[in-house]
């Protein structure tokens, strides 16, 4: 069992780890951040003066209130900035659809690369309230989209009644970019039972069971962005 300072050092390590990593991408990263710092303690400090009171014990409030908006601020403008380089980094790279993905929480299940071909087009797949969706990424729209006719057949002919909804990943017509595609996923609507999820799960590991162990395709792959969704929540 970790100790609370260990737990601290670590928090500290992961955030000096993605501030770096940001950076790379954003070279203003620290003007923004110090910038949302300084915009916030501004008005945590003199919306706390104006408020009815005097003396010392207000003023020291005010500047314990600016400090904490200050933090804030500067932690929600980090996040996002750090979400964007991070979708930045990975765009183009085979699995960042499911590197994205992973971020999914709560009822939602992902499954990394469940069909692809030699070419590093891949099909991953989320099961969630909109019922399957299987989300595409590659090199080849015609070859993308032969893939997913077979997925998708795949999945019908055990799953005859759950809808199943077909995604392309890509800055292409009719395509989802990378940084849109967890909220396109979520906005697909609730079309499945919570009752249901257990028996679709159960069907699609006897299904995943009977596929051949063929390994995966070679290519870099991004790392998952589950080690920033920490840094995150401030969003």
């Amino acid at each position: 069992m970790s100790s609370p300072v260990t737990s601290d050092l670590s928090r500290r390590q992961q955030l000096v780890r993605s501030y770096r990593m940001t950076k790379k991408t954003d070279p203003r990263l620290g003007l923004w951040v110090w910038g949302a710092a300084l915009v916030g303690f501004l008005v945590g400090f003199f919306v706390t003066v104006a408020l009815p009171g005097e003396g010392v014990l207000q003023w020291v409030l005010a500047t314990v209130t600016g400090i904490l908006v200050g933090i804030l601020a500067a932690m929600i403008v980090f996040g996002r900035r750090a979400q964007t380089a991070a979708y930045a980094q990975m765009d183009g790279q085979v699995g960042a659809a499911a590197a994205a993905l992973s971020m999914l929480r709560g009822k939602w299940k992902v499954d990394p690369v469940v069909g692809f071909t030699k070419q590093q087009d891949v099909v991953h797949r989320v099961v969630g309230p909109p019922g399957i969706i299987l989300v595409g990424e590659g090199t080849s729209q015609a070859r993308l989209r032969k893939l997913m006719i077979t997925e998708r057949r795949n999945h019908e002919r055990v799953l005859t009644e759950t809808p199943i909804h077909e995604v392309v990943c890509g800055k292409g017509e009719g395509e989802v970019p990378l940084d849109k595609l967890m909220k396109h996923v979520r906005k697909l609507g609730r079309q499945v039972k919570p009752a249901e999820m257990t028996d679709i799960l159960s069907r699609l590991r006897a299904m995943d069971a009977t596929r051949s162990n063929v390994p995966l395709p070679k290519g870099p792959v991004p790392t998952s962005m589950k080690g920033m969704r920490g840094n995150l929540r401030g969003r």
